[in-house]
């Protein structure tokens, strides 16, 4: 695409033709700069500007920008950018790596400093050509040291899924193809269900050739990073795929995949109690990183589940029995408050849990006389830190032993408590069914693998009393009541909220069931656990 390439102007479209006659670098550059008008591109521009990039700078940018990149003039469309070191070498492999030998650009109509457009790519492997079409967009900002307009840098304009570090090829696939399916049998792809993306991913590296997938010729994303297997973008010659039974629930998924994206950025999962098969997960953003499964964050009061839990078998509560709820409570040098400093007075403890009062909990600490309970409670009970074998990568969540004003936080699910939606989501289905049972995505007789066992299960006088509570926080005037309304079947929740780094408004979180399935959500910064991430948990559970 470079020397040998015909390159062509016609209504905002940026034609790249293999085999035309070649324009130089610069013949190209003031082709393009003369037709953006006003003289505000960033070629042409001579003084300095400053503040907000005008919309014609917007425009004018982004189509010359484009059209180098369109010309395989890598050096021109690196120095459009605010990064032209990272930007150039990205640029070019998206011709030399991916094999691309012809492209069509089409900008879209400028957002603010946004600007959305459509790749129409040739692929040539081995004398075949096959189209490969997608979306990105740019953003444009004003050079900090030249006050030029500048493409803002990142791997993810040249495709939404590139990543710093990734790179572009085209080949045979390393691996064999799978055909994915749900619990039901219904075909599972990343297009259709974006989040299941890094997920199918992993699968693939580890199970095609269990399955009997034989590669085909495709475009990918190359990685580094890892535990990170390649993101496959494109296949123009379909391998024979192997069929991979997974234990998704393709309406749960549905349902999950078009809750998150409510947010800017949310996680939920979904796990069947009696089983541990996992019926959802999906993230927004849809990311190589599944922030669901490999997140590691406090998970603010869903955690009082498993503190709760522990007070329980302890004898030290009952969930119909007197414990005091203040306006605040103080172990060591912390003082702890409730929401808004509200104080219940001496309750029943299932209405301290239902209103999640965190200075209930954080009373008890001197009675439990024993910094290491709460992980013992979390490991023995909940299987948390068991080196959980789901079929891909996992964060498994983890509750390490502190002391003094460090442990009271952890009972309230702060500090250095670390979980992400996964976990809470397992958590949540033992204190339904009562045992932990090790979530997982594919059958464990596929490769053998061993499931993690806790070694005990919650006795039932426990495990009746925590649904209880939970059924009391997702009803009446519990503070997962509103979010459960519309949940039917014998249900149960919990809300959360975690200030992280010090973010001005907090990680929502929300954990519940109903029936035989389990779901848990994080929205970062959605504020209180039922104003956002309630929302999603819900969903998911009506659908499933």
């Amino acid at each position: 695409m470079r020397s040998g390439t015909k390159v062509a102007i016609a209504g905002g479209v940026f034609v790249v033709v293999a085999g035309g006659v070649g324009y130089g670098g610069y013949n190209l550059w003031q082709g393009v700069s003369g037709g953006s008008g006003g003289g505000v591109s960033a070629a042409s521009s001579e003084e300095r500007r400053s503040g907000p990039v005008t919309e014609d700078e917007v425009t004018a940018t982004a189509k010359d920008f484009l059209a180098a990149w369109a010309a395989g003039e890598s050096e021109r469309a690196g120095q459009l950018t605010n990064n032209p070191v990272d930007a150039g070498p990205v640029v070019a492999g998206f011709a030399e790596g991916a094999k691309v030998s012809a492209a069509e650009i089409t900008p879209g109509a400028p957002v603010g400093p946004k600007v959305p457009f459509t790749v129409k790519a040739t692929v040539t492997y081995e004398g075949q050509s096959k189209p490969w079409t997608y979306t990105s967009e740019l953003t444009v900002v004003r050079g900090l040291s030249t006050g030029r307009p500048l493409v803002d840098w990142k791997p993810a304009v040249i495709h939404p899924r590139l990543t710093k570090g990734g790179t572009l090829r085209t080949g045979p696939a390393k691996t064999g193809a799978i055909q994915a399916v749900d619990r039901k049998g219904v075909e599972l792809t990343a297009e259709k269900y974006p989040s299941l993306g890094p997920v199918l991913a992993q699968l693939r590296e580890k199970y095609a050739a269990r399955t009997g997938g034989e590669p085909g010729v495709e475009t990918w994303i190359e990685t580094e990073t890892e535990n990170v297997p390649d993101i496959t973008l494109a296949t123009h010659v379909k391998g024979r795929p192997g069929r991979l039974e997974t234990t998704i629930d393709a309406a749960a998924q549905a349902a999950a995949e078009r809750s998150v994206k409510q947010y800017e950025q949310a996680s939920v999962v979904a796990v069947q109690p009696s089983t541990g098969a996992i019926r959802a997960v999906a993230n927004n953003p849809a990311t190589g990183f599944n922030a669901a499964f490999e997140g590691k964050q406090a998970p603010g009061s869903t955690l009082k589940i498993l503190t709760a839990a522990m007070l329980l078998e302890k004898g030290l509560v009952t969930a119909d029995g007197p414990a005091p709820c203040p306006q605040e409570a103080r172990y060591y040098t912390r003082t702890f408050h409730n929401l808004d400093n509200f104080a219940l007075g001496t309750v029943p403890f299932e209405r301290s849990f239902a209103k999640s009062c965190n200075t209930a909990f954080i009373k008890l600490i001197d009675e439990v006389d024993d910094d290491s309970a709460l992980g013992k409670e979390a490991r023995d009970v909940f299987g948390i830190g068991l080196d959980w074998k789901t079929g891909v990568v996992t964060a498994d969540g983890s509750v390490p032993e502190e002391t003094q004003g460090a442990a009271a936080e952890q009972y309230i699910g702060q500090g250095t408590v670390q979980m992400n939606a996964l976990n809470i989501a397992s958590i949540t289905a033992t204190a339904k069914y009562g045992t932990f049972k090790q979530p997982f995505l594919v059958s464990k007789e596929l490769d053998g693998r061993t499931f993690a066992q806790a070694s005990r299960s919650l006795p039932e006088s426990v495990s009746s009393q925590l649904r209880a509570m939970m059924r009391a926080a997702a009803t009446g005037e519990g503070t997962a009541a509103k979010a459960m309304a519309a949940v039917g079947g014998a249900k149960g929740a919990k809300t959360g909220s975690a200030e992280v780094d010090g973010q001005a408004t907090s990680n929502s979180w929300f954990s519940g069931y109903s029936d035989d399935l389990a779901a848990a959500a994080v929205v970062q910064s959605g504020g209180h656990g039922g104003d956002a991430a309630g929302t999603v948990v819900a969903n998911v559970l009506r659908a499933g």
